[in-house]
Order: C-alpha cells, then sequence, then structure tokens
C-alpha cells in the first residue's frame, strides 16, 4: 500500500519543483511531468487544507455545543 503524502511532505516537494523549473534547463518531457506532478502535489494540500479545515470547524461547533 503507498503512504500518503504529508502537507509538509507535499510543500517540500513543490518546492523542489519550483526550483528546479527556475534555476535548471529543463527540456519539455521533464517540464510535463513537473508540472503534471506539481498539480497533483496542489491538489493533496488543498484536499488538507479543506480537511483541517472541516475538522477544526466540527471541534469548534462540538465545543461550542
Amino acid at each position: 500500500m503507498k503512504k500518503e503524502i504529508t502537507y509538509s511532505e507535499a510543500i517540500e516537494e513543490l518546492e523542489k519543483i519550483v526550483s528546479i523549473i527556475e534555476n535548471e534547463a529543463v527540456n519539455i518531457d521533464e517540464l510535463s511531468a513537473k508540472v503534471k506532478r506539481a498539480a497533483e502535489l496542489i491538489n493533496v494540500c488543498k484536499d488538507k487544507l479543506h480537511n483541517t479545515e472541516e475538522e477544526v470547524n466540527r471541534i469548534l461547533k462540538d465545543i461550542n455545543g
């Protein structure tokens, strides 16, 4: 089973991808793959942020009864 990537790991990988794209000569095939992976990582981050927001709101609702 594939290990789920954490938010911190996704951000770290995104930062590496951005650095590579900004600072290195990347051929078209590599660029396409890097952009695709970046999009996947962005979606992971968005999902994790959304889920965390929902969980926090649930907790606050329970606290406030």
